[in-house]
């Protein structure tokens, strides 16, 4: 960032806004450092000769008539190796490389993102005379066990012919690494203005699940590599549980995790249980591929509304390499009720709620940037970047500005229930108002791998639920005895999907990650058990008679069981529950 000479003075202080004299040259969003501490802070809006500016740390003890200096310069986060595995605060300095290892940094500290110190190892992928356009592959390095960083000429670069390009060794991530014939000196890290996103060649069509272990969401309510989706939910409702548990199973190559103005607890759990994790998927330290911003619902609300820019232009970079990206988000709330209290401090018109008019447009700007995309560079690559947010509505209420918002420009809407929760049930995600508008993308994908009985299995499941919920409200009127035979059976079907199926324990080793295979032959017990029950039940026999006691604890082992011998196992206790039915025939007819 180049710094310049444009000094002035404060005028007035609101909390973590301040009003200070304005140059000509000032810009909008450039970044100013603020009284003697040198507080980071950032323009947000010009009037004449004033300025304000939303300062991202604690205002204690600034006064009137103290020096602010423009930097001439956007509010940038500096993208290379280091990244991955790092903890960083909202603005992108990293709290776990300061001496004393604080979550919370002393004011004024100014850290760069990544280490100038640390020596990576080098490949370069370019050699003298061949030509090079923007967003072209240059050189890699190894990060971590298994990672391939891949070093990018910056998205905005004129290309040119490579005059210099280093032999393979170890270097720091500001050493100039190759020459280009305009001049352009390549680095490992290259810097990026937060609130634009990154430019690519054009965007694709959404048809790759984003798996996530989790049944309820694979199966029903599917996501897409490059979409968004909400998880709105009130207090104690899993939405925290919900996101690690993406984070921990998702299969994106990247996760970036945004701990956005929640409880310092809740942080440190994630801050002490992710370096602790392996990937399911690979056996290596999970923090290999994640990225953790922190900014708790103690620190500078300004922090907070700069800290999804800085996670989602983070994930961004990862997407040009190639690789497949996962942003989670928790929560958008703490989000907005920050935009909030800026909107306020600078005495703009209020919206609904308190919100300003803007709420939309500025959640519509940041879920515009996920999506599938062809990227820039003379080698095909395609990349996506998957936002996932949780949305915490006040008292659960999800007709309010932020929860609306979001669902007009999310296409997966996983809808968190206090009732479930209270009665155990995780993820605590309502069958009933949930909806995925991906599914339909994605029919090529799940016809090519199971054929058209996938589709058939989860509309089986969904109209069941369905049929449930209206023979369940006229049970309130009736009571069970006043059902039919089927009907009896319906529910009980039912009750077991939701218990079996749709139940999952984040904190069972055996039921945490449930894989497609395992889904797929699941799907298939659940309709072939009910229709072997129909079966019996059109027969004349009477729903009392059926063996259902040990249902629920039969099925609850089969899920538990090894995944290579699923179907076997599945096939065997079928066969035996159709034994006891005929079992139960022969007797009937003798008595």
């Amino acid at each position: 960032m180049e710094q310049r000479e444009a000094l002035s003075r404060i005028l007035g202080i609101s909390g973590p806004v301040i009003q200070a004299e304005a140059s000509p040259r000032v810009r909008m969003y450039e970044v100013v450092r603020v009284g003697s501490l040198h507080l980071m802070g950032e323009v947000v809006r010009l009037r004449e000769n004033v300025a304000d500016i939303q300062v991202y740390e604690d205002t204690t003890g600034l006064s009137v008539g103290e020096k602010v200096d423009y930097s001439g310069g956007l509010l940038s986060v500096d993208l290379g190796p280091g990244l991955l595995g790092g903890v960083f605060d909202g603005i992108g300095r990293p709290l776990d490389k300061f001496p004393e290892k604080e979550l919370f940094l002393p004011r004024g500290v100014s850290l760069p993102s990544l280490d100038e110190e640390r020596l990576w190892d080098f490949t370069p992928r370019a050699t003298p005379g061949q030509n090079l356009e923007a967003g072209d592959i240059f050189g890699t390095l190894r990060e971590g066990s298994r990672f391939e960083h891949r070093l990018l000429v910056p998205p905005h670069s004129q290309g040119g012919t490579v005059e210099e390009m280093l032999p393979p060794g170890s270097y720091k991530v500001g050493d100039s690494l190759g020459v280009l014939s305009s001049g352009e000196i390549l680095r490992m890290k290259q810097s990026w203005n937060i609130r634009y996103p990154r430019p690519v060649k054009s965007m694709l069509p959404l048809d790759e699940p984003l798996l996530t272990g989790q049944r309820v969401l694979d199966s029903l309510f599917p996501m897409v590599k490059g979409g968004a989706a909400i998880i709105p939910g009130g207090f104690g409702t899993g939405k925290t549980v919900t996101e690690q548990s993406l984070a921990k199973w998702c299969d994106a190559d990247v996760i970036v995790y945004i701990g956005c103005g929640e409880r310092g607890n809740e942080m440190t759990e994630v801050l002490e249980e992710f370096p602790e994790l392996k990937d399911p998927r690979y056996g290596t330290p999970l923090m290999e591929r994640v990225m953790l911003i922190a900014n708790t619902s103690n620190m500078p609300v300004a922090a907070r509304e700069a800290s999804i820019y800085v996670g989602i232009s983070v994930a961004e970079y990862f997407r040009d390499m190639g690789y497949s990206v996962a942003l989670m988000a928790d929560s958008t709330s703490r989000w907005a009720e920050a935009l909030r209290e800026i909107s306020g401090r600078l005495e703009e018109m209020p919206g609904e709620e308190g919100y300003p008019a803007y709420l939309g447009a500025r959640l519509a700007a940041f879920f515009e940037r996920a999506g599938k995309a062809r990227l820039l560079g003379a080698e095909e690559r395609i990349g996506s970047v998957s936002v996932v947010n949780a949305v915490s509505p006040a008292g659960g209420d999800f007709s309010e500005p932020v929860t609306q918002a979001s669902l007009r420009m999310a296409g997966a809407f996983w809808a968190l229930d206090k009732k479930l929760a209270q009665q155990r049930h995780f993820p605590s995600i309502n069958w009933q108002n949930s909806y995925s508008l991906y599914a339909e993308g994605m029919e090529d994908y799940f016809m090519k791998r199971f054929g058209p009985a996938w589709s058939e299995r989860v509309q089986f499941i969904q109209d069941l639920l369905a049929k449930e919920k209206e023979l369940s409200d006229l049970v309130q009127l009736l009571g069970r005895d006043g059902l039919g035979e089927q009907d009896k059976w319906i529910l009980e079907i039912a009750h077991l999907i939701r218990v079996v199926f749709l139940q999952q324990n984040a904190f069972d080793d055996q039921d945490a990650y449930s894989s497609l295979f395992r889904q797929r032959h699941m799907l298939e017990l659940f309709q072939e058990l009910y229709e072997r029950g129909r079966n019996y039940l059109e027969e004349g026999f009477f729903f009392e008679n059926m063996p259902i006691t040990s249902l629920r604890r039969d099925l609850l082992e089969l899920r538990r069981g090894p995944e290579d011998m699923l179907e076997k196992d599945i096939q065997v206790w079928l066969a035996r529950f159709s034994a006891e039915l005929e079992s139960l025939k022969e007797a009937m007819v003798r008595g």
